[in-house]
């Protein structure tokens, strides 16, 4: 019986190589892609703790580059007669305040958590339209409904997400392909570490909003053991794969639907209060 194949981007750390085992558990062909393949030994060490390595193929893709998306295609059309599930979930996080980002880092922002979301996308659509099925599976972020200061290059791409994911839903439902929007509040995972980048000019002590960076990070740093499990995230997508859930958007995490609820409530101005409250301004 010819297994589902599912592909997983940024599937080297977090919450891609648990979803990665997740969906080999359930039962896909997992085509794990990352960058770097040399950074592919955690991932198979864990799928073979697990019992499914046989089920994981780590594969190269750079979800920047035109070349590498480009052997990407080439390989799935030369190598899979179909696809039924894509996890976009590569990503990282640019930090600072909107005067000291460069745009080069908003660009470079947009290209990993935007245009290559749109890219890998569009490799995979024209296999779902063909056979009239598939889940294409989106990693969001509280951010894209909630903006923080100092994280305006994240925030504003996980919105542009949002908005790029709702008309993919509709585009797509006459056509059998479903898309979902997982929104994970904060959790145990590399993007606020070593997948954490801070803008430089917000860095140096001359800068003026040196002291509210310091703020952000001890408020950052004090929520450290309240971050949640990220197998929670992979379990949401093993049950998106299995048909277990059928909605769009998937909220997860400690005080991700009360930030939701407060914000659809609250006028902008209270919002706010509680903000800058919270950071002591």
């Amino acid at each position: 019986m010819n297994k589902k194949i599912a592909i997983v981007t940024g599937a080297n750390s977090g919450f891609g190589l648990l979803s990665s085992i997740e969906l080999a558990e359930c039962g896909y062909k997992v085509l794990a892609t990352m960058r770097d393949l040399s950074k592919s030994g955690e991932l198979m060490d864990s799928a073979k703790d697990k019992g499914v390595e046989a089920l994981i193929i780590p594969l190269p893709l750079d979800v920047t580059s035109a070349v590498s998306i480009q052997n990407f295609k080439n390989d799935l059309t030369q190598g899979y007669d179909s696809i039924d599930l894509l996890l976009n979930n590569a990503g990282f996080a640019i930090g600072g305040f909107a005067e000291e980002v460069d745009l080069k880092e908003y660009r470079e922002q947009f290209e990993t958590n935007v245009f290559g979301v749109m890219a890998v996308t569009q490799v995979v659509l024209p296999f779902m339209r063909k056979q009239r099925k598939g889940k294409i599976i989106n990693m969001g972020s509280i951010s894209g409904r909630f903006g923080f200061p100092g994280l305006s290059p994240y925030v504003s791409s996980k919105h542009a997400l949002e908005g790029y994911s709702e008309s993919l839903r509709l585009e797509l439902k006459p056509f059998g392909i479903e898309v979902f929007l997982i929104e994970p509040g904060s959790y145990q995972t590399n993007i606020w570490t070593t997948g954490m980048k801070v803008a430089s000019g917000s860095l140096i002590k001359e800068s003026p909003y040196h002291t509210y960076m310091e703020k952000i990070q001890s408020e950052m740093e004090a929520g450290q053991s309240s971050l949640g499990n990220p197998a929670e995230i992979a379990a949401i997508v093993g049950a998106i794969g299995t048909g277990k859930i059928s909605r769009f958007r998937i909220p997860a995490g400690k005080g991700t639907r009360f930030a939701i609820l407060l914000k659809s409530i609250l006028p902008w101005s209270i919002i706010e209060k509680i903000v800058l409250n919270k950071l002591n301004f």
